[in-house]
């Protein structure tokens, strides 16, 4: 913001916020990313703890600087409908839009590191600096595309093809459980197991 300055400390410390928000905005002046910034606050996950319970509502938006989350649906079983990684920025956008309880819980896979921003000061951002509006809608486009292929993958493609993107993805065998993925390919670990038998 105009005449509001921020040491460089500031910065520093969220530097993988900071070079995210750059890279998706690269015209942003210093005094605002710092502004943006000064707005996040850091937090820790234990692995399995919760972030956010079914039937809370969700205010917040996160940054994953390290570790990984996933939505979890269902009362008696938990079927894993979502996995965030690092890099990413994500909401419960469903709850975060309309203010309405979840229908999921949230949960740290392993030890999580995130950076979150409270709805009031993204609507603060968006009110006072353009910039933060065309990231919202890059991150909001970025959520739809990611969703869009997920369902397109889930009906053209086979489990074992499904399975063989994943193996594509750097690092993520090496955060999720074969269980955790068995439910999001739709399938039971018995199943999964085989499958990766066969193509090794």
């Amino acid at each position: 913001m105009p005449g509001l300055t921020f040491s460089e400390p500031v910065l520093n410390s969220m530097q993988e916020l900071s070079d995210f928000i750059k890279t998706n905005i690269p015209y942003l002046r210093g005094e605002d990313l710092s502004f943006i910034i000064s707005k996040f606050h850091a937090q820790t996950l234990r692995k399995k703890q919760l972030l956010l319970k079914r039937g809370q509502i969700a205010n917040r938006y996160y940054y994953v600087k390290s570790g990984v989350m996933r939505f979890i649906y269902g009362e008696n079983q938990e079927l894993t409908a979502w996995i965030v990684m690092p890099e990413e920025f994500f909401t419960e956008i469903s709850s975060f839009k309309l203010q309405a309880p979840t229908r999921f819980h949230i949960e740290a896979v392993e030890e999580t590191e995130l950076y979150y921003i409270e709805r009031a000061d993204m609507e603060l951002l968006y009110r006072q600096l353009p910039a933060w509006q065309e990231f919202g809608r890059k991150i909001w486009e970025s959520m739809a595309m990611r969703m869009i292929n997920e369902i397109i993958r889930f009906q053209t493609l086979t489990v074992e093809e499904r399975y063989r993107e994943f193996l594509q993805q750097p690092g993520f065998m090496q955060h999720v459980s074969v269980k955790q993925l068995a439910s999001y390919l739709g399938i039971t670990p018995n199943a999964l197991s085989r499958i990766r038998k066969n193509i090794r």
